[in-house]
């Protein structure tokens, strides 16, 4: 079913067991179709390497370093399911973020 959240941008909230080597976030206030294919984290110093993120469950998805440290800020790319479009969320989570946080982007799905 369509979610609609008219004017309200996408809203990253990190999960509190994350740490250095691990990142989990639930995304919340998708617009349009709601359910994501696909969601990809880029680290601050990679310039151009998209990493997927497994979907935890529901709206979770999440990252494991597999040891090595993660480098904010993070950048999140997410394919839309049924419409298969893409959007970026820039740096939106920041250096020095913080497990259990909710960080906001500038972007969203159109309604």
């Amino acid at each position: 079913f369509d979610c609609k959240y008219p004017g309200t941008t996408i809203a990253f909230h990190v999960d509190p067991g994350s740490n250095p080597n691990y990142f989990a976030t639930l995304i919340q206030y998708t617009n349009g179709d709601g359910d994501l294919a696909s969601v990809d984290l880029k680290q601050a110093l990679d310039t151009d390497g998209w990493q997927p993120m497994p979907q935890s469950w529901g709206a979770v998805w999440k990252l494991d370093g597999a040891g090595s440290t993660l480098l904010p800020p993070f950048s999140l790319r997410l394919t839309s399911l049924d419409s298969r479009k893409t959007i970026v969320a820039t740096a939106v989570i920041r250096a020095g973020w913080e497990p259990g946080k909710t960080y906001r982007s500038v972007v969203n799905f159109n309604p």
